[in-house]
């Protein structure tokens, strides 16, 4: 009996490396699912986002964004229609709440807004002449650019009755709730035919709510 009961703790605690270190997107389900969304039913077009907001939601990142001051949307784009769509000319921006637009992060962007202590690790001091003892940093360029590899959104063309998602990075440290009144902004998205579709903006206050009555 003491073996039987020592199983499954065994079990889960061998499960935990695999669940920390597993830097995968999570499963995509179609954007008319998630609170913010736009839907355009002449166009067939549904858009919405996800703010990765939350330290438990990010971990499956290798870098810690939010401490930087950067924060990780996804994208979430479904075409409903029979004829693809294209997003190779898409401009897809952050709207402050007071109306200013931000361009998504670069890789080399994200590693700037690192300070100079984070980018050469914490250093030991020691006495005498002998140098300081350098500490592994906190995120590595390589570490980035592994992220923007394997999570930012990469889909220049949607296919018919498909849903492509995927994240993008914007620089937001200035802001004390960038969320709170804000917007994602996409125009120049454009139908099969080259004809540029109704530009969305979805707000984040639909993502507020929801959260807020999820924890109510």
């Amino acid at each position: 009996m003491k073996v039987l009961w020592a199983i499954p703790p065994l079990l889960f605690w061998m499960a935990l490396p695999a669940v920390a270190t597993d830097h995968t997107s999570p499963a995509v389900q179609p954007a008319t699912t998630y609170p913010a969304v736009e839907v355009h039913a002449d166009e067939k077009v549904a858009i919405a986002v996800e703010p990765y907001d939350t330290k438990e939601k990010e971990a499956i990142f290798r870098v810690d964004y939010l401490s930087h001051g950067v924060m990780p949307i996804r994208l979430i784009v479904t075409n409903q229609g029979d004829k693809p769509i294209s997003l190779r000319d898409a401009r897809i921006l952050f709207q402050t709440a007071s109306g200013d637009r931000i361009q998504a992060a670069e890789p080399e962007d994200v590693e700037r807004l690192m300070t100079r202590k984070e980018r050469e690790g914490k250093k030991i001091p020691l006495p005498g002449p002998l140098p300081s003892i350098k500490l592994k940093p906190k995120a590595s360029n390589k570490e980035i650019e592994q992220d923007f590899d394997t999570f930012e959104y990469g889909a220049l063309v949607v296919e018919p009755h498909t849903t492509r998602a995927g994240f993008l990075f914007y620089d937001v440290g200035e802001l004390d709730h960038p969320l709170k009144g804000a917007k994602l902004h996409l125009h120049k998205l454009r139908d099969a035919d080259g004809k540029e579709l109704f530009y969305f903006e979805i707000p984040f206050d639909k993502y507020l709510q929801s959260r807020s009555s999820r924890m109510d």
